[in-house]
């Protein structure tokens, strides 16, 4: 047989934890619930690894889509700033400077990286087309690409480019 003193001390003790609990409760319930919002995803993808965004300075943010027929390229280019894309539909060839490809297909993402030293060109080798959901991160004022040369390893030697993305 337990003593009273126990027992007391154990009704306590859960007397205690009951009030607690009810202490969080009405934390939960004093949340303001949103109104008059609404949300639609565009596209979602999953990167092959780690992303690492940085921008210095003041930054344009332009959230674009951008459909690339099959058979058809954006040219040879770069971008004055960082961009995060994620392929919503169909598969994306993207050759870079040092002429490796890499393809993206739906549902990835990846990220390009800024200056002269990252150009590529993103071709739609397959038969429907590819359709990207773009977000730039743009030094201020900066457009969107700068057209580029093919690098002498996709030329033979020389070669000129266009941008189209």
């Amino acid at each position: 047989m337990r003593s009273g003193k126990q027992v007391r001390g154990r009704k306590g003790m859960v007397f205690g934890g009951c009030l607690a609990a009810l202490g969080m409760v009405p934390s939960a319930a004093l949340a303001t619930p949103g109104s008059g919002v609404s949300g639609t995803v565009l596209a979602t993808g999953t990167s092959a690894g780690t992303m690492k965004v940085k921008t210095k300075g003041p930054t344009d943010v332009v959230v674009r889509t951008i459909t690339i027929a099959p058979g058809g390229s954006t040219g040879w280019h770069h971008h004055p700033g960082q961009l995060i894309a994620v392929v919503q539909k169909g598969t994306l060839s993207r050759t870079l400077e040092d002429c490796s490809v890499e393809t993206t297909t739906a549902g990835q993402s990846f990220i390009e990286p800024s200056g002269v030293k990252h150009r590529h060109i993103g071709r739609n080798l397959g038969s429907e087309p590819v359709v990207l959901y773009v977000t730039y991160m743009l030094p201020t004022g900066s457009p969107l690409s700068v057209d580029a040369d093919a690098p002498a390893c996709e030329t033979g030697g020389t070669g000129t480019g266009t941008a189209g993305e």
